[in-house]
């Protein structure tokens, strides 16, 4: 089998070839499926063996100590054999996995083989594609929990168990210094306990991550925001704990801590970062200063790790064990999310590369897991089923002209199929006046709202009869503005018919209406196709993206859209024929974020509250990007509809509701207020489409990021039915 080991002496990381270990009783032999990365312990070790000899001193007094000790009692040259030979020698990395049970050893009678275990212990669950776990170390997996979620079960046990020894109360606050790994699980615990948390991290992106999983607030440890969000939420008197979960050789976050506890607060040290207690500032609060012991009681006790001597629930109520099932069972019930804070997936054949590339920064990441070859091999249907696809068809171009010749001189003719309150809203009034665009013919159900159509705008000609528009030589493009479920449809019909269209949101419903719409363009040739994604034209988004910049490393978005409440009776609630609401509007959203990151998405994980309409979406990006996009129904009428935050390599770009727009970096760009209506890109996308159409050049948005979108869009349901994330599976 391959395991991941390191040499401490020389830093050389390797997968080795090494025997398989046996099934010993007490304990079960179990097949990784995932294995996770503590991008906090696993890389201080990983940066340690790089260092220089005396760095590795300097890093590790208490090794020194050691070592001076048996230089007094055995010799220097002993000494140095016994030291040289143990850092000239592989190590293991790795402390937390879930995997399948292969084998199970004599007095296990809790799992069989072919049960999903998640596995703790940096000597039994390691990066390795097979490990002995003895019995205290494993938990079974709650059926539906997918295994790469399960996979953070050691690492969950680790800020439970720091959190317990918080001891958190209903309506207390809680500070949490450092958002890594850690931290971000923190959040998470203490958000679910009723404790309202503030979280201080120097990375914006780290901050941005607390916030969405359940931070009030989070700032730099040097922001004026962080004491004022403290102060607020207390009322002036302070926290009630504060969690260290940062690393590093700073005293800064001792020093915040008791800046901000309140008189007799709780201090606990969960990370290893250093302790120079400031004598006076504890002293004068009387501030309870706690440790938390790695996952929980058991932990380097013998007898209970590898003896299987389980401590009494009466008077240990929380040991190892009873710590991961609990944060398994949270995971399971979605009182936790772990997926927001997976950065990479990497298999694990490129697992040194991955080492490298985290060590190097190249790899910015919250979480990142391993994935084995022989989930698919041995767990088969499960691993099918923890993570579904959903296709995106690849865009074929029959060989027909993709843009019919037409005089430069003459005016664009637009027909119109549907003249409901957006076409007669936001789309006809930009055209109706537009120079070198002239209205043909409008076409609806009913022949009053045609005619109406025809006074207001100025259309030539008013009907009832599709077939006669698509048969008319003279339009050069179709507008279709109808319903959701017709949408699919009558763009074949138009494209077939040899026309450029323009379909409002959403081009399909379903992934055969997908794929029969791009059937249409093979078998024309027709490709001329835009749907009404409009924001990424919108003039104050486009300025702040050019003011952001070029991005060098992954970027963390967070998308707020504050939906509302429909009225009783809305066609948008007949989700029989039209879908979902977000099936109707997502795709603008899915749109905004992948344009602003200059990618399309890979897969899409989706979560919804039980009782509304609610959705967290969660995007993940080719280069470690996430967008998370949280589409609520239930927020304050007068709160903004859309509001947008993007960070990355230090910048932060804020949108508010298309009014205003900032980008934070080494310069600070704010933008005026818009003195009249929210310009959301109407108008622009409409002029970019019409002078697509009169020139023959490409349409504004390519269409295999529309089919992209639309595809991200479809799988929000497909997610949301099977409660795993979804990956987007390109078609070749």
């Amino acid at each position: 089998m391959k395991q991941v080991v390191q040499n401490y002496k020389s830093g050389e990381l390797a997968v080795l070839d090494v025997p398989v270990p046996g099934c010993k009783p007490g304990g079960v032999l179990v097949r990784s499926a995932y294995s996770l990365i503590s991008t906090g312990t696993e890389l201080m070790k990983v940066s340690e063996a790089g260092m220089s000899m005396v760095g590795k001193a300097r890093s590790r007094p208490d090794q020194v100590a050691k070592v001076m000790q048996s230089v007094a009692t055995n010799g220097v040259p002993a000494t140095y054999r016994k030291v040289m030979g143990k850092l000239d020698s592989y190590t293991p990395l790795g402390y937390s996995l879930c995997g399948v049970v292969e084998q199970v050893g004599t007095g296990i009678d809790d799992v069989k083989v072919g049960d999903l275990v998640a596995c703790a212990g940096n000597e039994h669950a390691l990066h390795a594609e097979l490990n002995w776990v003895p019995k205290n170390l494993y938990t079974p997996v709650p059926d539906g929990l997918a295994p790469r979620h399960a996979a953070f079960g050691t690492v969950g046990s680790i800020a439970m168990q720091g959190v317990r020894q918080g001891e958190p109360q209903l309506g207390e606050v809680a500070l949490v210094i450092g958002l890594g790994l850690i931290g971000q699980l923190v959040v998470q615990l203490l958000s679910a306990a009723g404790v309202r948390v503030v979280g201080v991290d120097p990375d914006p992106a780290r901050c941005e991550l607390a916030e969405s999983v359940g931070a009030a607030a989070c700032g730099d440890p040097a922001s004026a925001a962080v004491e004022a969000a403290v102060a607020e939420l207390t009322g002036g008197h302070g926290v009630d704990q504060v969690y260290l979960a940062a690393g590093g050789g700073s005293n800064q976050p001792v020093e915040l801590a008791a800046r901000l506890c309140r008189d007799r607060g709780r201090v606990v040290d969960i990370g290893k970062c250093r302790l120079d207690l400031p004598w006076n500032a504890y002293y004068e609060k009387e501030l309870d200063v706690r440790f938390s012991r790695s996952y929980g009681p058991g932990r380097y006790d013998p007898a209970y790790e590898l003896e299987g001597r389980d401590y009494p629930i009466g008077y240990v109520r929380w040991t190892e064990r009873r710590n991961l099932a609990c944060f398994l069972d949270l995971l399971a019930r979605g009182r936790v999310d772990v997926e927001p804070l997976i950065s990479h997936v990497a298999d694990f054949d490129d697992a040194v590369e991955t080492y490298r590339r985290l060590k190097d920064g190249d790899l910015k990441a919250v979480a990142v897991l391993f994935r084995y070859p022989e989930q698919k091999e041995e767990a088969g249907e499960a691993a099918e089923a923890e993570a579904p696809a959903v296709a995106v068809p690849a865009v074929r171009r029959g060989g027909g002209a993709s843009a019919p010749a037409r005089s430069a001189d003459a005016p664009v003719r637009l027909a119109f199929v549907g003249a409901g309150n957006y076409a007669t809203s936001m789309l006809l009034p930009h055209l109706a006046q537009r120079d070198g665009v002239e209205l043909s013919t409008v076409v609806t159900t009913t022949a009053l709202s045609a005619a109406n159509a025809k006074r207001k705008f100025g259309f030539a000609e008013a009907t009832t009869d599709l077939d006669a528009v698509l048969d008319d030589k003279s339009v050069d493009a179709v507008f279709v503005v109808t319903r959701h479920s017709s949408h699919a449809e009558l763009t074949r019909r138009a494209l077939l018919a040899g026309k450029a269209v323009f379909v409002e949101k959403p081009l399909a419903l379903t992934e055969d209406e997908l794929a029969g719409v791009l059937a249409a363009v093979e078998e024309s040739g027709n490709d001329r196709l835009q749907v009404g994604f409009n924001r990424r034209f919108a003039p104050l988004l486009q300025e702040a993206k050019t003011r952001f910049g070029a991005r060098t490393g992954p970027a963390s978005l967070r998308y707020l859209v504050n939906a509302g409440r429909l009225q009783q009776g809305s066609w948008y609630l007949q989700q029989g024929t039209e879908g979902s609401r977000f099936a109707g509007e997502g795709g603008h959203f899915i749109d905004t974020a992948s344009w602003l990151l200059d990618a399309d998405p890979v897969s899409v994980y989706a979560v919804a509250p039980s009782g509304n309409e609610d959705l967290q979406v969660v995007l993940h990006y080719p280069d470690g990007s996430t967008a998370t996009i949280s589409y609520v129904t239930t927020g304050a009428p007068s709160f903004p509809k859309e509001t947008l935050d993007l960070v990355a390599d230090g910048k932060v770009l804020r949108l508010d509701d298309f009014v205003r727009a900032s980008v934070y970096g080494r310069k600070r760009w704010v933008s005026s207020r818009l003195p009249k209506a929210r310009d959301k890109g109407q108008s622009a996308e409409l002029a970019a489409f019409v002078k697509a159409v009169r020139t023959g050049g490409p349409m504004p948005v390519p269409l295999e990021s529309l089919v992209a979108t639309t595809a991200a869009t479809l799988a929000v349901r497909a997610g949301l039915a099977g409660g795993v994330p979804v990956t987007l599976a390109r078609a070749r």
